[in-house]
């Protein structure tokens, strides 16, 4: 059995009771109210894992709201959204976050001297959404829409722990084995073939710095499933890039003490599977890029670590060592289990982590600059009921488009989406 424990407490599924979790999860949410928040585009309604996902969140009791950050190109796209997600008992927000609206207060923002429409995807998404999450919210639980293994424990086990008041957890992260189907198969190639060796290597490289340390504590640092209390979702920038996991866990490390740092057990995982891209500005290779910066960033803001060019050809060939040691060592794991395993495909992908290593090296050397959202308490000096604002927005919205459903479609609509767009 695995008891393990590191710089952040573990919280194991040792066969946990989850009726008795979710009894005590759901009086307690009676007085500190939950939300989970989803960041999705339109596309994602049209895959089973979100109709999946919305009937599992129907039967939790203990989410007492949900929001929705969706980016359609059109209102009419926004019309289905709504629709798709009426079913849900709890009350549900559908943010439009590229909508007239949304998009004229970022206007109202970006005139006053704070800019947020540079940003765009995944993390501009979250940021929204945590503004009107926390409104309410005492903790905010947030994932992503491609999950199919989804079940109603996820929320459950992410969420429980922000609200047992004894524990005094902050943020919870999830972790899990992400095992893909026909054929069964180690997924995660990220996580595995790239952030675990890196860290190795830059330990080696660096010392056991304790940003470092923290990063090793993570089982799985790039998953998309945690949650937060309302205080720090508040006080937390979001990374606009595709390094947002990483980035996001080097906001927590800043903001809060380890101890209210924990990861959490979810079992067997998968959701969507991304293409490795044909460079580093696309696919999972951009991803590596974005979170190795972040890394870079971070150790020379809190570590005082100054990177320089030669750090960068040390790093690759740390690297390749110990992302071919891995691939060994995964090899045995996966043959004991009788998953399907190409280790020289595992062996070319590490190669192409590799490169990326380089390029993204010499790209943070010539700007080592971040593209993290500011935190809301910047926009609340800027804008002090901008939450307020955002939420009779999103119900603006949501009374439109209900009202298109019986109605047909306002034409003015239209015309507004496609300027802003």
């Amino acid at each position: 059995m695995d008891y393990k424990q590191d710089l952040i407490t573990t919280i194991h599924d040792l066969g946990c009771d989850t009726e008795l979790l979710e009894t005590r999860l759901t009086e307690l949410s009676q007085t500190h109210p939950t939300a989970v928040l989803i960041p999705s585009l339109y596309e994602e309604l049209e895959r089973p894992a979100l109709a999946a996902i919305r009937d599992h969140l129907s039967r939790c009791s203990f989410v007492n709201n949900v929001i929705i950050c969706l980016y359609a190109e059109e209102f009419e796209q926004y019309v289905k959204a709504v629709q798709f997600f009426e079913p849900l008992p709890q009350p549900t927000f559908v943010l439009w976050e590229n909508g007239p609206r949304v998009t004229d207060l970022l206007q109202t923002l970006n005139d006053r001297g704070l800019d947020l429409l540079q940003f765009r995807g995944k993390g501009r998404a979250v940021w929204l959404g945590l503004g009107i999450a926390s409104l309410d919210a005492a903790a905010i639980a947030l994932h992503d829409a491609d999950i199919t293994t989804y079940d109603r424990s996820y929320p459950l086990k992410l969420l429980y722990p922000l609200l047992e008041q004894e524990f005094g957890i902050a943020f919870s992260k999830a972790y899990y084995a992400r095992i893909g189907e026909s054929p069964r198969s180690l997924h995660g190639r990220v996580t595995r073939l790239f952030v675990t060796p890196l860290i190795t290597s830059l330990m080696e490289l660096f010392g056991y710095r304790d940003y470092l340390r923290y990063l090793d504590a993570y089982r799985y640092p790039l998953s998309g499933e945690f949650a937060l209390t309302s205080d720090l979702a508040l006080n937390t920038r979001i990374p606009g890039n595709w390094g947002l996991e990483v980035g996001l866990l080097a906001e927590v490390y800043r903001n809060i003490a380890l101890k209210r740092v924990a990861q959490i057990d979810l079992g067997i995982f998968e959701h969507k599977h991304q293409s490795l891209g044909n460079s580093a500005n696309s696919g999972l290779q951009k991803m590596c890029r974005d979170i190795l910066q972040s890394v870079f960033r971070t150790l020379t803001e809190t570590e005082q670590v100054v990177i320089g060019p030669d750090h960068i050809r040390a790093l690759r060939i740390k690297y390749r060592r110990e992302a071919q040691n891995l691939t060994r060592q995964y090899f045995v794991d996966a043959r004991f289990n009788h998953l399907d395993y190409d280790r020289h495909k595992e062996e070319m992908t590490l190669e192409t982590f590799e490169q990326v290593i380089l390029e993204a090296g010499h790209q943070y050397l010539d700007d080592p600059t971040g593209t993290q959202i500011p935190d809301w308490t910047r926009a609340l000096a800027v804008i002090p009921d901008l939450r307020e604002q955002l939420m009779d927005a999103v119900i603006s919205d949501m009374a439109q488009a209900r009202d298109a459903q019986d109605n047909g479609p306002d034409p003015s609509v239209e015309v507004a989406s496609m300027m802003h767009s």
